[in-house]
């Protein structure tokens, strides 16, 4: 069974992709989400905060990812930019939820929304970007000892 949080960063990614698309204010994307027969079942602060973490700050949050893309943001494809956004906001919003939860949750996402490989590129680019946000969190991939 899926968690309210996992319902909500799904309704976030719907809701993202739909931005991309075709701005509109969040209030309007928030109506259309509560549409969706699993929005009651969401946890709609969680998802408000989402949204508002990302259409508030999606400039600063693509030029937070950049250095760890291998193209320019706007070339993305837009589940994937928006998977990146919400890991990016949880990153930085959320700091009770830890990494490793929020890079599980993003490749989730990818791998039920996004393209063939997509689940691989996000978790490369989250990975490198909570070396930055969260580098007391990270423990290091130690080589085998010899």
């Amino acid at each position: 069974m899926k968690s309210a949080r996992r319902r909500s960063r799904e309704l976030a990614l719907q809701g993202l992709y739909q931005w991309q698309m075709n701005r509109c204010d969040c209030s309007v994307l928030l109506g259309q989400l509560a549409l969706q027969p699993h929005f009651l079942r969401a946890d709609r602060g969680f998802l408000e905060r989402l949204l508002h973490g990302v259409l508030d700050h999606h400039e600063a949050l693509d030029a937070r990812l950049t250095p760890f893309l291998d193209r320019p943001a706007a070339q993305l494809s837009p589940v994937e930019r928006a998977i990146l956004w919400i890991g990016a906001v949880e990153f930085r919003d959320f700091p009770e939820t830890p990494f490793r939860v929020i890079l599980n949750e993003a490749i989730d996402l990818a791998k039920g929304f996004g393209g063939t490989e997509g689940h691989r590129y996000v978790n490369g680019v989250l990975d490198r970007l909570a070396a930055l946000e969260r580098p007391g969190e990270r423990v290091p991939v130690r080589a085998p000892a010899e």
